[in-house]
């Protein structure tokens, strides 16, 4: 495994991350724990979890909320020291009008109930799932500021931000001498690349990580879906997941996969090798935040994660990319 500095802080952070959302939601505790042991012995020392993950994703039950961190919060017992632990928060996640967003009433219940089902007093990166409309930006990072000198939270990130809302957050930290965003999470994978447009550019220039999700794009990347054909039965898929059905119907996904498969064979590697490498061959990307349900996902995956695409194979990718009608930069 090799790590990469977390923007312009001092934190080396693995270039590939552990996402948990289906840790409660699709998998039980045994499972979950097989993923992390796996994660952990590849050296994998960024942990990503929300406090919405879990089965009320899926069931709209919201005390199953934060399953994935009370599943954490038990794995991690007598090891907590060994990893970098991230966590989210924005959602409505209780029947209260305040039980969602980022008002400072919010942050800091959503922090100290994230804390509990982690068993830990504090995590090392604490990041807004979405940009929140209705709370001054101010306020929320006023929030977290006191957060940090409390010695809650090591750094601060954003999940999901346009390039102007981080950098409208940054210019209200620099007016009054805020912690600052450190890191954003966007979705970014041979399929979903809109980010190249202005997010990288802007990270870029003020040294703010990307931990990007998604990488084998919502699964899509594996192989595992073809087009007219019965999705695998325990595949994401075919639980329903919208999110993946919408992003099928509207991306030329199935025709992306068909030409870089050569691409994958002709170096001997299977498609989901090939996706990760590709994220990981822009070095703008800090960490790429590898989702499982098997151990094996692990192993598999990472297998050529150190190795990098030529630019001869990245030109190639992209004129496939204008080809087929995919967003490019």
């Amino acid at each position: 495994m090799q790590y990469r500095k977390l923007g312009r802080t001092g934190l080396k952070v693995s270039e590939v991350s552990l996402g948990t959302m289906a840790f409660g939601r699709w998998i039980d505790e045994k499972a979950s724990g097989e993923v992390l042991d796996a994660a952990l012995e590849a050296g994998i020392n960024l942990i990503d979890t929300a406090d919405v993950y879990g089965s009320g994703m899926d069931t709209g039950d919201r005390s199953r909320f934060g399953e994935s961190e009370a599943i954490l919060g038990r794995l991690l017992q007598g090891r907590r020291d060994e990893i970098l632990l991230a966590t989210k928060f924005h959602a409505h996640v209780g029947p209260g009008v305040n039980d969602g967003g980022q008002s400072r009433y919010h942050v800091y219940r959503a922090l100290d109930n994230s804390l509990r089902r982690l068993q830990t007093d504090h995590v090392d990166l604490y990041q807004v799932h979405s940009f929140d409309p209705e709370t001054p930006i101010e306020e929320t990072l006023r929030a977290f500021d006191d957060l940090v000198k409390q010695g809650k939270i090591r750094y601060l990130g954003c999940s999901n931000y346009a390039a102007w809302q981080l950098a409208k957050a940054h210019g209200v930290s620099a007016l009054h001498g805020l912690h600052r965003f450190e890191s954003v999470q966007p979705e970014y994978s041979l399929i979903t690349r809109g980010i190249e447009r202005e997010l990288v550019p802007f990270a870029e220039a003020e040294k703010v990580g990307i931990i990007s999700y998604s990488p084998l794009g919502r699964g899509i990347l594996s192989g595992k879906y073809r087009k007219d054909e019965t999705p695998p039965a325990d595949s994401r898929l075919a639980l329903g997941e919208k999110r993946l059905e919408l992003l099928l119907e509207s991306n030329p996904a199935y025709a992306l996969v068909e030409e870089i498969r050569p691409l994958a064979e002709a170096r001997g590697w299977t498609l989901a090798q090939f996706a990760l490498s590709w994220v990981l061959s822009h070095s703008y990307v800090t960490s790429a935040i590898l989702g499982a349900s098997k151990p094996e996902n692990i192993r598999d995956s990472l297998q050529h994660a150190h190795e990098r695409l030529t630019p001869e194979e990245l030109a190639e990718i992209d004129i496939i990319s204008r080809r087929i009608g995919l967003f490019l930069s």
